[in-house]
C-alpha cells in the first residue's frame, strides 16, 4: 500500500505575485460551468442588453439640449422624459434578473463543489484525517468553494460586463468626437497609477486585519468550546482570557479604523482623478463648442459616458489579478478532489453475504506512514493571511514567525512528534517499579501477525500500552490496509469485498466513545436508521442504559451535548454499546469498551454481552479479567508481535509475559473482575 507520489504534495504557495493560471486549470474550471451553459448565455445576452440601454440615456440628453428644448418641441420633450423614466426601469428589471441568474449559477457551482468535496473526503482513509487539521478542511469546504463560486458568478461576469461596456462606450464616444475621446483615455494612466499605489496600501492593511481576525477567531474557538471552557474555569483563567481577547479585539478594531481611513482617502483620490478628466472634457469641449465645432449637448453626453468608461477601464485593469485570484480557489479545491484514496474498492468487489465470521490474519505487517507528504497542507492564500501559528502565545499577531519550542535536550518538539509517529526500532527497556518492560517505540506497528479466529469465538487481546492491539482491530473494518500480508473474512480477502458490505458485518466500539450533538435516539439510530422503538429500547436494555434514559426528563429525546459532554464517561460508553448492539453485526470489536464503567454496571453489561457475543466472532481489547477468563483464545501482544496465545490457564502455566502481566497488574487492580 502506498500513496500517490505527488498526490498530497501539490500545494499552492501564494505570494504577492499574480497567481499562475494554466490552460488546463481554465479548461477544468469551465467544466464546472458547463451544466449552467444556457443560463450563462442568457446572462451574456442580458449584459449586452443592459449595456446598450445605458448608452441611450446620454444620447437622449444630448438631443434634449441640442434639439428638443431649443425647438420648443413639447411632444419630443414628453417622449424623452418618458424614455428617461422607462430606460432605468427596464434596465433595473433586467439587472435584477441578471443577479438572479448569477446567483443560480454561483450557488449551483457551490453546491456541486461542496458535495463533490464532502463525498471525496468521506472516502478518505483514517490516516488522512489523523494527519490533516480540521480547520484546513473546513477552509477548503467554505473559503475556497466560495472563492471558486466568485470566479464563475461574479469575476467572469464583471470582466465580460466591463469589456463590453468599455468597447461600446468608446465606440459611441469616438463617433461623437474623436478628440474628446483621446483626452478621456489619456487620463486613464494617471488613474491606474493612483489606484495601484493606494491599492497596495489597502491590500497590506487588509492582510494584517485578516491575520488579526484569524488570531481572534482561533482564540474564540479554542476557549469557547466545551473542552477549552472547562480548562479555563478549572485553572481560574477567566479574567486572563478576557484581557487577552480584549487585546486582540482592540487590534482588530484599530486596524479596521485604519483600513476605513485609507479606503476613504482612496475613494477621494480616485474621485479627484476622475474630476480631472471631467474638467478637461468640459474645458476643451466647451472651447470647441464656443468655436461651434460641436454642440453643448455633445459635451453633456461625453461627461455622462466618461464615468461609465472609467468604471469599466478600472475593472479591466484589476481583472487579471481578480480573475486569477478567484480561479486559483478552484485549484485548491481540485487539490482535494485529486487526493488519491489509499483505501480503494475494486471495481469487481463482491458483496459479503451469509457471513459466518471467520477471521484470518495471514502474515500481516503494518507500518504507519509519516505525516510528511501524507496530509493536506495548509495554504497561504493569495492576498490573505489566514495561517494561525499559535492561539494563546505570542504578541506578533502573525507578523512574526512562531519561535520553535525546544525541550531540555535541545530537540524541537516537532522532531519529537515525528519520532512519536515514526520512532526508531530499538531494544530499549524501561524500568518501572523495579520491573523491566520492553519499550513499545518502534517503526513497524505490526509485524508478521498470524491469527485464525473461528466463527463465534471470543478472542481477547492483551499486552502493554502501545503493543499494537488497537492497530490490529483497525485493520478489520479496513480503516487501514496491511502494508504486507492479507486479512480474510470467510475466505475472502478484505480488499476483494465492497466497503459497504464489510462495514455492515462489523460493529466496533472504540476506546473513546463519540456521540453527535443530538438526541439519544438519533445517536442510536445512526447504527440502524429504520429501527423501531422496541428495537431501540431492547438494545438499550442489553447495554444497561434504558432505565437511566427513562429517568431523564426528555428520555430518548434528550440532547447529549457536544461529543456527549452532558453524559458521564460510563453513560457514553453504554450508549455506544447500545448503538452497536442495535446494528446487530456478525463480528464485534470492543476496544476497552467497558473501561469507564463502574464495577456494578460493568458486571451487568458483561452478563448482557454474553448473549450479544453468542454466535458472533468477537475481538476484545480487555483490561477486565472477566472478559479474559471468558475468552476462547487470548493473544498476548508486545512490540507489534503476538508473543503468546492460548487460554487463561494455558498462558498462566507457560509463565511467560501473560503470567507476568497477570500477577503484576491483577494484584495492583489493573485487571478487575
Amino acid at each position: 500500500m502506498g500513496f500517490h507520489r505527488t498526490g498530497w504534495r501539490s500545494v499552492i504557495r501564494a505570494t504577492d505575485e499574480k497567481p499562475l493560471v494554466t490552460r488546463q486549470l481554465l479548461i477544468r474550471v469551465m467544466g464546472y460551468g458547463r451544466p449552467y451553459l444556457k443560463l450563462i448565455i442568457f446572462t451574456l445576452i442580458l449584459i449586452i442588453t443592459t449595456t446598450g440601454l445605458s448608452l441611450i440615456t446620454p444620447l437622449i440628453l444630448r438631443d434634449l439640449i441640442d434639439n428638443i428644448i431649443p425647438q420648443e418641441n413639447v411632444r419630443g420633450l414628453v417622449i424623452s422624459a418618458v424614455l428617461l423614466l422607462l430606460i432605468p426601469l427596464v434596465r433595473g428589471m433586467l439587472l435584477v434578473l441578471q443577479r438572479w441568474l448569477n446567483a443560480r449559477i454561483g450557488e449551483g457551482v457551490i453546491y456541486d463543489l461542496r458535495v463533490a468535496l464532502y463525498a471525496h473526503l468521506q472516502r478518505m482513509s483514517l490516516h488522512f484525517f489523523t494527519n490533516t487539521r480540521i480547520g484546513e478542511l473546513m477552509s477548503r469546504l467554505n473559503n475556497d468553494v466560495v472563492g471558486a463560486q466568485t470566479a464563475i458568478s461574479s469575476t467572469l461576469v464583471d470582466i465580460v460586463t466591463n469589456f463590453i461596456q468599455a468597447i461600446a462606450v468608446l465606440a459611441v464616444m469616438f463617433k461623437l468626437d474623436w478628440r474628446l475621446t483621446l483626452i478621456s483615455v489619456a487620463i486613464f494612466p494617471l488613474f491606474i497609477i493612483v489606484a495601484r499605489q493606494m491599492g497596495v496600501r489597502l491590500r497590506n492593511i487588509a492582510r494584517k486585519q485578516m491575520d488579526m481576525n484569524a488570531q481572534m477567531y482561533a482564540m474564540m474557538n479554542e476557549t469557547l468550546n466545551i473542552g477549552g471552557a472547562l480548562l479555563v474555569k478549572l485553572f481560574g483563567r477567566t479574567d486572563t482570557e478576557v484581557d487577552r481577547f480584549s487585546n486582540r479585539a482592540a487590534h482588530v478594531r484599530d486596524m479596521g479604523i485604519e483600513r476605513s481611513l485609507i479606503a476613504g482617502i482612496f475613494i477621494v483620490t480616485v474621485g479627484l482623478v476622475s474630476a480631472v478628466g471631467t474638467a478637461l472634457v468640459y474645458g476643451f469641449g466647451g472651447y470647441l463648442a464656443i468655436l461651434n465645432v460641436f454642440s453643448i449637448g455633445t459635451i453633456v453626453a461625453f461627461a455622462a459616458y466618461l464615468n461609465s468608461l472609467y468604471q469599466a477601464l478600472q475593472g479591466l485593469a484589476n481583472a487579471p489579478v481578480a480573475f486569477s485570484t478567484s480561479v486559483v480557489s478552484f485549484e485548491r479545491v481540485f487539490e482535494v478532489l485529486d487526493l488519491p484514496m489509499d483505501i480503494k474498492e475494486k471495481p469487481e468487489a463482491i458483496v459479503l453475504q451469509g457471513v459466518r465470521g471467520e477471521l484470518i490474519f495471514d502474515d500481516v505487517t503494518f507500518r504507519y506512514q509519516g505525516s510528511e507528504g501524507s496530509a493536506l497542507k495548509e495554504v497561504q492564500r493569495f492576498g490573505q493571511v489566514d495561517k494561525v501559528q499559535t492561539v494563546l502565545s505570542g504578541d506578533g499577531y502573525g507578523d512574526k514567525e512562531r519561535k520553535t519550542t525546544k525541550d531540555n535536550s535541545g530537540k524541537d518538539f516537532g522532531e519529537l512528534e515525528h519520532e512519536k509517529q515514526s520512532p526508531v526500532l530499538d531494544d530499549e527497556r524501561v524500568n518501572i517499579n523495579g520491573e523491566n518492560l520492553s519499550s513499545q517505540a518502534r517503526e513497524v506497528a505490526l509485524e508478521n501477525v498470524n491469527i485464525r479466529v473461528k466463527p463465534g469465538q471470543l478472542v481477547a487481546l492483551v499486552g502493554p500500552s502501545g503493543a499494537g492491539k488497537t492497530t490490529l482491530t483497525y485493520l478489520i473494518p479496513r480503516l487501514y490496509d496491511p502494508t504486507e500480508g492479507r486479512i480474510l473474512i470467510d475466505g475472502h480477502d478484505l480488499q476483494d469485498v465492497t466497503l459497504a458490505s464489510l462495514s455492515a458485518q462489523i460493529g466496533m466500539v472504540t476506546q473513546e466513545s463519540y456521540l453527535f450533538h443530538d438526541t439519544i435516539r438519533t445517536n442510536l439510530l445512526y447504527a440502524k436508521p429504520n429501527a423501531n422503538q422496541g428495537e431501540i429500547e431492547n438494545a438499550a436494555r442489553i447495554a444497561n442504559i434504558h432505565e437511566f434514559i427513562m429517568e431523564l426528563p426528555e428520555q430518548y429525546e434528550t440532547i447529549v451535548g457536544e461529543r456527549g459532554y452532558r453524559l458521564s464517561g460510563g453513560e457514553k460508553q453504554r450508549i455506544a454499546l447500545a448503538r452497536v448492539i442495535l446494528k446487530n453485526p456478525h463480528i464485534l470489536v470492543l476496544d476497552e469498551a467497558t473501561s469507564n464503567l463502574d464495577s456494578e454496571s460493568e458486571a451487568l453489561i458483561q452478563e448482557s454481552l454474553k448473549h450479544v457475543m453468542a454466535d458472533r466472532t468477537s475481538i476484545v481489547i480487555a483490561h477486565r479479567l472477566s472478559t479474559i477468563l471468558a475468552a476462547d483464545q487470548i493473544l498476548v501482544m508486545d512490540r507489534g508481535h503476538i508473543v503468546e496465545r492460548g487460554t487463561h490457564e494455558e498462558l498462566l502455566k507457560a509463565q511467560g509475559m501473560y503470567a507476568h502481566l497477570y500477577h503484576t497488574q491483577f494484584n495492583r487492580g489493573d485487571f478487575t473482575q
